[in-house]
């Protein structure tokens, strides 16, 4: 496949110098923007839109087309694994998720299999191909999968939740059976990142998106221990090249010594940790990615780039930076604050990545 033309995204996730900060978007393929929302109801629904490689490769492109992002996301969902386990997932408009066959016994727990990305999950795969294809080494991939945890949130309670109190009275009351259950994400997991980057994934992702939600003890026996095997058993390297890792827990804050020890290249981190203190407190051992509050792309061109050049200072000199949102763009974001934002990072920041990394860092 073609040579990257551009590689600052990489090279910062790997720590090394760049002239410039790299940014991309969590859901920067999405519905704030029209030629998504026109793709969607071509496909009918969003899981055909996910399930059909030739609509996922064209609104993976459709922010690239508007913006001069340094990465492209692959467009899929999170629960794509436990819907090839079975489960009988589907979406309701305005409700999000709904496992037909949700899991909360030790029979259901024990007819878990990982899927096999190259059977249940070909599709994935496919559009991973075809993405890489279309980009003609423009901008590097980022394959994702859900942290095995938060897909256990949703497997277990059947969809979103307000407080996972099932997710909680089972880790609680029957650890051992959501060990099991957590052990078979886990194995999937790593199986199907390790298929996106064999596919032509450049740098992958594990959303930890339920992770915060957990007690300081069960944050770390349950979440981030198998966000750990997982990173333990994903390639490292893929037509020679380095493939970065990054691992996300929105909330994940208290854990941030933690979560930059366990074998990942980056942590995200969202809009409630200060940039300069996590710089501070995870040293050199990884490169870190955010954290605009998204919301302030609901605001007006002047603020976005006044928080923007706020995000960036936070920050400091110096490698190791990759601008983001501390979580998901909203459908509501004007996208001419997305360019407003873009621009700004990658102007603010010519000057401030060549510096020395402040003392401590």
């Amino acid at each position: 496949m073609a040579k990257l033309e551009n590689d600052t995204l990489i090279r910062a996730l790997l720590r090394q110098p760049t002239p410039y900060t790299p940014v991309w978007l969590m859901r920067q393929a999405g519905r704030y923007l029209p030629e998504y929302n026109a793709t969607r109801a071509r496909a009918g629904d969003f899981l055909t839109l996910c399930k059909t490689p030739a609509l996922a490769t064209e609104v993976t492109l459709q922010p690239l087309e508007r913006f001069p992002l340094d990465a492209a996301i692959l467009f899929s969902d999170i629960l794509t694994i436990p819907d090839a386990m079975g489960l009988g997932l589907s979406f309701a408009e305005g409700e999000g998720p709904r496992f037909a066959r949700p899991v909360r016994d030790e029979a259901a727990v024990g007819r878990l299999v990982p899927p096999r990305p190259e059977a249940e999950l070909r599709y994935v795969l496919d559009a991973v191909r075809q993405i890489r294809r279309a980009l003609r080494g423009r901008v590097p991939l980022i394959g994702f999968a859900g942290s095995p945890f938060t897909l256990a949130c949703y497997m277990i309670e059947g969809g979103s939740s307000a407080d996972f109190g099932t997710v909680k009275t089972m880790l609680y009351r029957r650890p051992d059976l959501l060990h099991r259950l957590l052990e078979v994400n886990a194995r999937a997991v790593a199986d199907y990142l390790n298929a996106q980057i064999e596919a032509g994934a450049q740098a992958v992702m594990l959303f930890d998106t339920w992770g915060g939600t957990l007690a300081h003890a069960a944050y770390l026996e349950f979440s981030l221990a198998y966000i750990r095997r997982v990173i333990e058993s994903l390639a490292r390297e893929a037509a020679g090249e380095r493939v970065p890792s990054i691992v996300f827990t929105k909330g994940g804050g208290p854990w941030l010594e933690s979560i930059a020890a366990c074998g990942c290249d980056a942590v995200g981190v969202d809009w409630t940790v200060s940039l300069a203190d996590a710089r501070r407190r995870v040293g050199e051992r990884v490169a870190l990615q955010g954290n605009l509050d998204p919301l302030v792309l609901l605001t007006d061109s002047a603020v976005v780039r006044r928080e923007a050049e706020r995000t960036l200072a936070d920050f400091g000199g110096g490698p190791g930076h990759v601008f983001n949102l501390g979580h998901g763009i909203v459908p509501a974001t004007p996208p001419e604050h997305v360019a407003a934002l873009v621009e700004a990072v990658h102007r603010a920041s010519r000057t401030r990545v060549r510096g020395p990394a402040p003392p401590g860092a």
